[in-house]
């Protein structure tokens, strides 16, 4: 594909690392620092200047491009970009990342044509979805969907006092004979294993594995002692994450959200109907202190500030807050912080990444999700065509030429999930779910789901 990314940020940058493995790559931004730094490290093509002009769009190959990702900080400027390309070239595919809530509220500027924006990207909505999950389910270090939530696919760091930790993977059945999961992968010390009946979980393993929402948490209790459901939740930072986020837990649980400016805690207070506003900073140790921290179960800080939200985390967690979460853009700030005083560091643009990888990929490819930090994948791809014309229909997994690293983890079949095994046989119209510990094999596994001519 001959793809064009407005915007070399955080996002655009990782997103053409990502593409420009399969793809032809051009990269448009204003700031040519970061062109000749994105140049200098990966195969891609690069133009200076502003994304929403014709003549800037016309140099960046926009007359012959299949799509183009507009995900400049503006969101004027990617909707703008978007609605020229289409009136004045004609892209097929056009999507930009689109942030502010005045204009995300309003879903039907998005739909039916009103504008020429095909897929339309919520940052925050996206981190606020993610951030939710990891709450709902306390132990995970991180929960994406599948199917239409029909399977989820889980990662636990497993700790001593986890009935399986120290003994073999093959056991698990033995200690929940109705339960039915499949472990995909394992990462120890950073380094992936494909693991087998006879690989011995040790402690600190980071371990995926899939199975139905309904047995996520007895899984997890397999690898590690599980915590009681949380009930006490503190937000720092009342902006558009942090105001959805209470917004959506509010009911569930009891949610007090931190927030500096006045009249933005003025605005929340009118807004959120159960959560508790506080004017204030989440860094003051006084104000953590009269507010219980060290009785609260999530301490999750989600300001517009790396530094704010690791300092006020830090803090959270020495003052007695049970997990804390804190919302990283910087990549190198996410290795250092995390598993230390921080639990959980969250990356936006990784989890952006995953929504706008799902409408890249070839083949029917209708979910992915970038894991570890781009390290590795998990895809959701639909079997069409028939045992002539595609290469996994009628085939049993054990027959299928996977790539190195991928595992074939679940099926769903209609509303039927069958958690994969060497006999189980691909039908037609099948969601097969894999996970990749390798992310350069997946234009490999996208392959094998493309349907061959004689179906055309």
């Amino acid at each position: 594909m001959k793809i064009i990314i407005l915007g070399a940020g955080q996002v655009g940058g990782t997103l053409a690392e990502h593409l420009s493995l399969d793809n032809d790559v051009t990269v448009v931004d204003i700031n040519a620092d970061r062109l000749n730094d994105l140049q200098e490290r990966l195969d891609i093509r690069t133009v200076c200047g502003p994304g929403s002009y014709p003549n800037i769009l016309l140099h960046a190959g926009i007359e012959d491009a299949d799509l183009l990702i507009a995900v400049t900080n503006s969101d004027e400027a990617n909707i703008i970009a978007c609605q020229v390309a289409y009136t004045l070239f004609r892209t097929p595919r056009k999507i930009a990342r689109v942030r502010a809530s005045q204009y995300t509220a309003y879903e039907e500027l998005f739909g039916n044509g009103a504008l020429a924006v095909d897929m339309m990207i919520s940052p925050e909505q996206l981190v606020m979805q993610h951030i939710k999950r990891l709450i709902e389910h306390p132990d995970a270090l991180q929960v994406v969907n599948f199917a239409q939530g029909k399977v989820q696919l889980a990662a636990v760091r497993a700790f001593y006092g986890g009935p399986l930790v120290g003994h073999a993977l093959g056991d698990m059945k033995k200690h929940m004979p109705h339960v039915d999961t499949k472990v995909v992968a394992i990462f120890r010390r950073n380094k992936p294993i494909i693991p087998t009946e006879d690989t011995i979980i040790e402690p600190d393993d980071e371990v995926f594995f899939l199975a139905t929402p309904s047995h996520i948490d007895l899984v997890m209790s397999e690898l590690r002692t599980l915590d009681q459901p949380y009930k006490r939740v503190i937000i720092a930072g009342g902006g558009n994450i942090g105001s959805k986020l209470a917004e959506a837990l509010e009911h569930q649980f009891n949610v007090k959200l931190i927030e500096h400016s006045v009249p933005r805690t003025q605005i929340l207070a009118a807004e959120l109907t159960k959560a508790t506003v506080l004017q204030g900073d989440a860094a003051d140790r006084e104000l953590l202190l009269d507010e219980n921290i060290q009785e609260t179960d999530v301490f999750c800080a989600v300001t517009n500030h790396d530094e704010a939200n690791i300092m006020s985390a830090i803090l959270a967690k020495r003052l007695g807050a049970h997990k804390v979460m804190a919302l990283i853009n910087r990549s190198a700030y996410v290795d250092v912080v995390e598993g230390g005083d921080i639990d959980i560091a969250i990356s936006p643009q990784q989890t952006t990444i995953s929504s706008l990888l799902t409408y890249v990929r070839k083949g029917d490819v209708v979910n992915v999700y970038s894991l570890r930090r781009g390290a590795a994948e998990a895809i959701e791809a639909i079997a069409h065509g028939d045992t002539k014309t595609s290469q996994v229909i009628g085939k049993r997994i054990r027959d299928i030429v996977l790539p190195q690293g991928t595992t074939i983890g679940a099926i769903v079949r209609e509303d039927h999930v069958i958690i994969a095994n060497e006999d189980c046989e691909i039908a037609p119209e099948d969601h097969v779910i894999l996970f990749l510990v390798d992310k350069t094999r997946i234009a490999q596994v996208e392959r094998l789901f493309q349907v061959g001519a004689t179906f055309l």
